[in-house]
Protein backbone atom coordinates (compact mmCIF):
# COMPACT_ATOMS: atom_id res chain seq x y z
CA UNK A 1 0.00 0.00 0.00
CA UNK A 2 1.32 3.45 -0.90
CA UNK A 3 0.03 6.31 1.28
CA UNK A 4 1.12 9.77 0.21
CA UNK A 5 0.56 12.90 2.34
CA UNK A 6 1.28 16.52 1.47
CA UNK A 7 1.98 18.48 4.65
CA UNK A 8 1.27 22.17 5.02
CA UNK A 9 1.77 24.48 8.02
CA UNK A 10 0.81 22.82 11.30
CA UNK A 11 0.25 24.52 14.64
CA UNK A 12 -0.80 22.41 17.64
CA UNK A 13 -1.76 24.41 20.70
CA UNK A 14 -2.88 21.65 23.07
CA UNK A 15 -3.49 17.91 23.02
CA UNK A 16 -5.86 16.46 25.62
CA UNK A 17 -5.90 12.64 25.83
CA UNK A 18 -8.58 11.22 28.11
CA UNK A 19 -7.79 7.52 27.64
CA UNK A 20 -5.84 5.03 25.57
CA UNK A 21 -6.61 1.66 24.05
CA UNK A 22 -4.47 -1.45 24.39
CA UNK A 23 -2.29 -0.24 21.52
CA UNK A 24 -2.15 3.43 20.57
CA UNK A 25 -0.13 5.91 18.53
CA UNK A 26 -0.12 9.70 18.84
CA UNK A 27 2.02 11.45 16.26
CA UNK A 28 2.41 15.19 15.76
CA UNK A 29 4.92 16.07 13.06
CA UNK A 30 6.69 14.24 10.27
CA UNK A 31 8.16 10.77 9.99
CA UNK A 32 9.59 8.66 7.19
CA UNK A 33 8.43 5.29 8.49
CA UNK A 34 6.07 3.86 11.12
CA UNK A 35 5.96 0.17 11.98
CA UNK A 36 3.41 -1.03 14.53
CA UNK A 37 3.62 -4.54 15.96
CA UNK A 38 1.38 -6.30 18.46
CA UNK A 39 1.75 -9.75 20.00
CA UNK A 40 -0.03 -11.73 22.71
CA UNK A 41 1.75 -14.35 24.79
CA UNK A 42 -1.43 -15.69 26.39
CA UNK A 43 -4.04 -18.04 24.92
CA UNK A 44 -6.95 -16.25 23.19
CA UNK A 45 -9.53 -17.56 25.71
CA UNK A 46 -7.77 -15.67 28.56
CA UNK A 47 -7.97 -12.31 26.76
CA UNK A 48 -10.52 -9.97 28.36
CA UNK A 49 -11.73 -7.04 26.26
CA UNK A 50 -13.14 -4.33 28.51
CA UNK A 51 -13.78 -0.59 28.61
CA UNK A 52 -10.98 1.92 28.20
CA UNK A 53 -9.11 2.97 31.33
CA UNK A 54 -9.00 6.78 31.69
CA UNK A 55 -5.71 8.49 32.42
CA UNK A 56 -5.30 10.28 35.75
CA UNK A 57 -6.14 14.01 35.61
CA UNK A 58 -3.11 16.18 34.86
CA UNK A 59 -4.15 18.80 37.43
Amino acid sequence: MIFEVTNHDLCVGKINILGVSSSSLVLVGDTNSIQLVSAFDTPPESLIIGPLVPLAPGG
